[in-house]
């Protein structure tokens, strides 16, 4: 028979922590007045509870403890700025895999913090109502910036949430219906054959292989570039003819002006794979290998003009840019040849499980998005023709 586990407090010497359904804990005593006092906050790890117990007891030792203080201590932190609030959330925030926010997770979010939550951030939790709330969203709607407004609203819903579960306020107020839905509807639409051509042919003899494995292996920018020799598997027949070449992913570099460059792993756990890549690439990579690659096994595949720093985003732009705007597309993004990558593949008939795979996605959702319609529609209902 099935039997119902249930959430059980701690004791330590002194005083009571209990674990919360959020995932947090509370720690409480019973103070000399013989009443149960608990801490103003919650906390992310149970030491930091403990601490708290450890302070009580020590005012209470020392005769300095007082009803009127632990009062005065929680009417202090319930009286926390938003902005106050979100960089203590962004020092103990941890992602779904319990590990801390990256660098560029950080810069980000502070971005937004610092931009379209700014009219907020003064404010008391208590006083960011679900009204404040709806017209600080309607007047950023009205600036015409949707992708900015879905994001911002997204943090500001996981803070406040976060505040709930402290205690600080009774109930989100984020409630909005969508609010984190909202975009421009602007769709990357990945380059054509023909396109795609006219930008190997144009840019950088280089980083022709650099868009090779993001058009064709469906890598991220920060994927390919933290490649490196030791990542690069290659198979060859008896006749000693390259037949196949993989590449391993399980790291990836961001950057930020704050942090600079910072390697960890992929965006998902699903971003750890291996990659094949097709045949006709094979040359063109060889050749990448011998004339841009160092000999050591960490030499990065795709380096900066010195061999050996990762190749910032901006410093690729600058022959990228020159290369689209030959193939008649300026609005493409880099990102724009992974799509082409996901769409290419699928046409294969792979599997939406084995494009999800190759691309790294976690969910169908996002691996749909990266699967484009091809104007095949004559072929494709030739082919549904049968014989009468």
């Amino acid at each position: 028979m099935a039997t119902t586990r249930k959430r059980k407090a701690s004791r330590n010497a002194w005083g009571k922590i209990r674990l919360l359904p959020s995932g947090r804990y509370q720690a409480s005593h019973i103070g000399p007045d013989g009443e149960r006092h608990t801490a103003p906050m919650t906390y992310s790890a149970k030491v930091d509870a403990q601490a708290w117990l450890a302070a009580q007891h020590t005012l209470i030792a020392q005769g300095n403890w007082s009803p009127a203080a632990v009062l005065a201590a929680q009417a202090t932190q319930k009286a926390q700025t938003l902005q106050d609030y979100a960089e203590r959330w962004l020092r103990e925030r941890t992602n779904s895999r319990g590990e801390r926010l990256r660098p560029a997770t950080i810069h980000e979010y502070r971005r937004l913090i610092a931009g379209p939550l700014a009219p907020l951030a003064p404010r008391l939790l208590a006083d960011i109502t679900p009204a404040v709330v709806r017209t600080w969203r309607t007047d950023l709607l009205d600036t015409g910036r949707k992708t900015q407004t879905s994001r911002a609203y997204g943090l500001l819903n996981a803070i406040m949430g976060t505040a709930v579960s402290d205690g600080l306020i009774a109930l989100n107020p984020c409630t909005i219906k969508g609010g984190q839905s909202t975009n421009t509807g602007r769709k990357v639409l990945p380059p054509t054959d023909a396109e795609l051509d006219t930008i190997l042919d144009t840019i950088t003899p280089r980083f022709r292989a650099l868009v090779l494995v993001a058009a064709w292996g469906g890598l991220r920018y920060g994927e390919a570039t933290e490649l490196r020799r030791k990542d690069v598997t290659i198979t060859r027949d008896d006749s000693g003819e390259v037949s196949l070449i993989r590449v391993r992913v399980d790291r990836a570099v961001t950057h930020t002006s704050d942090a600079g460059f910072q390697v960890g792993p992929p965006k998902s756990e699903a971003g750890i794979r291996t990659v094949a890549l097709p045949p006709h690439t094979n040359g063109e990579l060889l050749a990448h290998l011998e004339e841009h690659t160092g000999r050591f096994p960490d030499s990065l595949l795709f380096p900066a003009a010195d061999g050996s720093s990762h190749l910032g985003q901006s410093t690729f732009t600058k022959h990228w840019y020159p290369a689209r705007r030959a193939a008649g597309r300026e609005d493409m993004p880099f990102h724009a040849l992974r799509h082409y990558a996901g769409t290419r593949y699928a046409q294969t008939g792979a599997s939406l499980r084995e494009t999800m795979t190759r691309l790294g996605h976690s969910s169908t959702s996002a691996a749909m998005r990266y699967q484009h319609a091809t104007g095949r529609d004559d072929e494709l209902a030739a082919r549904m023709a049968r014989r009468v």
